[in-house]
């Protein structure tokens, strides 16, 4: 064959030059590889040592660079076997062992005498936001420039663009990279493979005119690059790229126009990434001849409608992910649209949109390694012919609304499977007890499926488990004896709102890190728990004791715990300094005593503290330090002293303040005025005197609506809404509220407190407050409750009530308010008992007439009425009023008077009618007497 090409003139003369040369090189290794041993150039080495200069050291990974004469042997490094030339160096070793600190320092100029180099990758190290070197563009062998989080920060040099022979640029992670412009890339026409994830593309708005000029691109990598989200529909690649077959464009904010520019760049796409973009609208029919697509990802967007039928080309698929969308269909047609890929698609993720209908029959995707359903609107009974999918591993269901019972058959073939979540469905789970399992699970959810109840034997089958989720599942009585030993693995356990009884063992050898044995019947003391624990939840149960035992914990990641509503009693230890990562701490409804210890305010990182509903007593020790607090609750308990200045001082973040019920005495601090984010302020039923604190308006989240914010608060909070005690959980940052009732208060309520336009209940009952009501109290239109009952305040409700639209809850009893109730929509609507205890206050709905009330005017209305509305017109009064008074008095006067002057007998006739009229009134008046008397 050989002679036959070179005896095909010259047209074939390049193509033997080349199998001439390859032939050559391959005898020419072959005879250097064997014979000689190169060894790395003297001033190539030297250039080698100037770069390890700038670097520092400090798990010494470069150890060999000082015993080793060798260049090429140094880690790293790799030299051509012919010339001894170094060709490639790699630092990115980090990222196959964490426990390597990253290299820092600078990138010397000295990398410029690697003339050969072909391969650089200073990945995963820490170059402390120094600027890419410009010099890294004179490397002109470079073919692959790898520099993916290396904390690189600054311009790009748009000399990269002179590197002609890349292939491959890899600047991932870099989040501080910044571009003007990606004109550079233009240049560079060898490249095959971009990935410049998580840098900021935000500016450049030619993004795609640049791309289109890199032909021979086969991966594009752009996830959360910020990319502007231009109109993409009637852009394209100049040249139509053929060779794009890799795209990741996810967590952008790209609108569905991006379809149209996918069409017109490539048909050979084998995977491609949309997902957390801003997709809209029903997925366009654009994929129909992406024949040769195996992944598709367009999760978290916002796309309706179904699959397209287009779907139906799409034979070699082997995963789609549709997640997190508001795709609704029937869930047996799209099935049936992704008919083709029956013989390759291994995962289908349709999870969290609305899909409907009864369970598909699944059984003909004989690949299927992963299926998705759960947060659907699926019904009907699950098949039996799931258990014939084979290659199945993971099966999620979780909250739809199948039924049915679950039998042995379900998982017939399922040798593989190992990850199984049933919860929130209407399942009812009926497995022989004998049952031996064809899998062993990793995974298991179960919660709110009819499990019990008593505990499944299979289940102390399963030794690989590592996660256990069989909140209320109907269980009841004690857990198996071998419980415990059987799962060493289990990292998390939640067997919560059952009906489990029995004392815990020493769980410290487990390797637990969330634990759920909350509204159980344990009992007994607390075990010390496994190192590894973050999230320990135990509260209504009926643990006993002190807490002196959970100290034998030495967890130095426990984040949350709840051991509320027990039975715990003695001192609170103090042992708390060893749970430096605590965040979440609520020991609530127990039976704890004594004083709260020091050592909580050195959790500077805890978010929620809750010990309130037990007997603790003395002052409340510093919290200082403990600067991330968003609630505080103490309540119901024996605390004594003043209430701290420092909590205003030490705790901007804090949400919620509830010391209710204790002990407490002196002022209110003027310092809680500085808690700008305070949504619950409860202090009452404690003996605070003095006055309310002039300064309301500076809480600003009480103000305005715009510092909204959801937090996690670790469980349930008690408060008193609208007279009762009301349990808030995740509605709780909707809830503002101030309640200082119960205590001994003086003073006015300051005008300030009408700034509060957000405020939604306000409690200031039951104190000794006087004076006035601000005029402006009805700035407050969002009050849904308020309560100012047995107080001592005076003076007339103020007509701004009239606007509380919202109000459904009133208590003004037992003042001494005084006038007419104002006349409005809600005002009226309140019983009679609401006002009582006034006795000045008239009008409805009291009973209490106000002066005038009843008398009937010649136009039919009621004087009371037109008494009201003089009242409201009085304010308008003006100088014109004043005047046209004055003119009219004038010119009637003269008209009746002028007469009785000038003219005799209209005087003596006026002088006759007062006379007689006189006497008529005396003789009626008389007579009503007299007839009064007899009665």
């Amino acid at each position: 064959m050989f002679f036959s090409i070179m005896s095909g003139g010259s047209m074939h003369s390049g193509l033997v030059g080349l199998v001439c040369m390859a032939i050559a090189s391959a005898i020419c290794c072959s005879s250097v590889g064997s014979s000689s041993n190169i060894m790395c150039l003297e001033s190539e080495r030297h250039a080698l040592l100037q770069f390890k200069q700038g670097f520092v050291d400090e798990s010494n990974a470069l150890a060999s660079w000082k015993s080793e004469k060798d260049c090429c042997k140094w880690r790293g490094i790799a030299c051509n076997n012919q010339t001894g030339h170094v060709t490639r160096l790699d630092f990115s070793f980090r990222y196959f062992n964490y426990t390597e600190v990253p290299l820092r320092g600078e990138i010397s100029p000295s990398l410029l005498e690697l003339q050969y180099l072909n391969y650089l990758d200073l990945s995963y190290n820490d170059f402390r936001g120094m600027i890419i070197p410009k010099f890294i563009g004179s490397l002109s062998q470079l073919k692959e420039l790898r520099l993916g989080e290396a904390n690189f920060s600054g311009p790009v040099p748009p000399q990269l663009g002179n590197l002609s022979n890349l292939h491959t640029l890899d600047l991932y992670g870099n989040e501080v990279v910044s571009f003007e412009n990606l004109e550079w890339l233009s240049h560079l026409s060898s490249l095959r493979y971009l990935n410049m994830s998580y840098l900021d593309l935000s500016k450049v708005m030619n993004w795609p005119l640049s791309l289109s000029k890199l032909t021979l691109l086969t991966e594009l990598q752009l996830s959360q690059c910020n990319l502007p989200n231009i109109n993409l529909r009637s852009l394209s690649f100049i040249n139509s790229s053929t060779s794009l077959q890799i795209l990741h464009l996810s967590v952008n904010s790209l609108n569905s126009s991006i379809f149209y520019w996918i069409a017109n760049v490539s048909s050979n796409f084998i995977h491609i990434d949309l997902s957390s973009n801003n997709l809209k609208g029903p997925i366009p029919d654009v994929f129909t001849s992406m024949l040769s697509l195996v992944t598709l990802d367009l999760s978290e967007n916002q796309l309706e409608g179904g699959i397209p039928k287009g779907f139906q080309n799409l034979c070699s698929l082997e995963s789609l992910t549709l997640w997190s969308n508001q795709l609704s269909e029937n869930i047996e047609d799209s099935v049936k649209t992704l008919s083709c890929a029956e013989n390759t698609l291994e995962t289908l993720d349709l999870g969290a949109n609305w899909f409907w209908g009864s369970w598909p029959d699944l059984k003909h995707f004989s690949k299927l390694r992963e299926l998705y359903l759960d947060s659907n609107q699926v019904n009907g009974s699950l098949r039996e012919s799931v258990g014939q999918l084979s290659s199945l591993e993971t099966l999620i269901l979780d909250g739809n609304s199948v039924s049915g019972v679950i039998t042995e058959a379900h998982f017939l073939n399922l040798s593989r499977l190992q990850y199984l979540s049933l919860s929130g469905n209407r399942f009812s789970i009926n497995l022989s007890s004998d049952w031996n399992p064809p899998f062993q699970l990793t995974t298991l959810y179960m919660s709110s499926c009819k499990v019990g109840p008593t505990f499944l034997k299979w289940i102390l089958t399963q030794t690989n488990l590592t996660a256990l989720y069989l909140s209320n599942a109907g269980l009841s009585g004690s857990l198996p004896n071998k419980f415990w030993d059987l799962f060493s693995r289990l990292s998390d356990l939640d067997l919560s709102m059952n009906q489990i009884h029995g004392k815990l063992p020493n769980l410290s050898s487990t390797s637990l890190s969330y634990v759920n044995l909350s509204s159980n019947l344990f009992y007994g003391a607390l075990p010390s728990f496994s190192p590894m624990l973050q999230n320990l939840y135990l509260s209504n149960n009926r643990f006993s004791g002190p807490l002196s035992s959970f100290c034998a914990t030495q967890a130095p990641n426990l984040e949350y715990l709840d051991i509320s509503k027990n039975l715990l009693s003695g001192e609170l230890p103090n042992c708390w300094m060893q749970f430096q990562e605590l965040q979440v701490l609520n020991l609530g409804k127990n039976k704890l005593s004594g004083k709260i210890p020091s050592s909580l305010g050195n959790l500077q990182g805890i978010q929620v503290l809750r010990l309130h509903d037990n007997n603790f007593s003395g002052e409340l020790p510093s919290l200082e330090n403990c600067t991330r607090l968003l609630m505080v609750d103490l309540g119901n308990n024996n605390l004594s002293g003043k209430i701290p200045t420092w909590i205003g001082q030490s705790l901007p973040n804090l949400w919620t303040l509830r010391l209710r019920s204790n002990e407490f005495n002196g002022i209110i601090p003027f310092s809680l005025c500085s808690l700008a984010a305070i949504h619950v302020l409860d202090l009452s039923h404690n003996s605070i005197s003095g006055g309310l604190p002039h300064c309301f308006n500076n809480i600003t989240a009480l103000a305005d609506d715009s510092g909204v914010y959801s937090i996690i608060y670790g469980g349930i909070v008690e408060l008193v809404w609208k007279g009762k005690e009301i349990e808030y959980g995740e509605n709780l940052d909707r809830m503002r509220s101030i309640d200082i009732s119960s205590n001994y208060l003086i003073g006015e309520i300051p005008p300030s407190i009408a700034s509060m336009t957000e405020l939604i209940s306000l409690n200031l009952s039951r104190n000794k407050l006087t004076g006035k009501l601000p005029e402006d109290f009805g700035n407050m239109k969002m009050l849904e409750s308020l309560d100012l009952s047995r107080n001592r305040m005076s003076g007339k409700i103020p007509r701004s009530f009239a606007s509380l639209n919202f109000l459904s809850v009133l208590d003004l009893s037992r003042n001494n308010l005084s006038g007419r109730i104002p006349l409005g929509t809600q005002l009226q609507g309140f019983n009679a008992s609401q006002y009582m205890g006034n006795l000045g206050l008239c009008g409805p709905p009291l009973t209490q007439s106000c002066p005038g009330d009843g008398t009937v005017q010649d136009d039919g209305i009621a004087r009371g009425t037109e008494i009201d509305n003089k009242e409201q017109v009085s304010d308008g009064l003006n100088l014109g009023f004043f005047i046209s008074a004055v003119l009219g008095f004038v010119i009637g006067f003269w008209m009746v008077c002028g007469s009785l002057l000038l003219k005799t007998s209209r005087r003596n006739a006026y002088f006759r009618f007062l006379d007689n009229a006189n006497d008529w009134i005396y003789v009626k008046t008389k007579a009503k007497v007299r007839r009064t008397l007899q009665r």
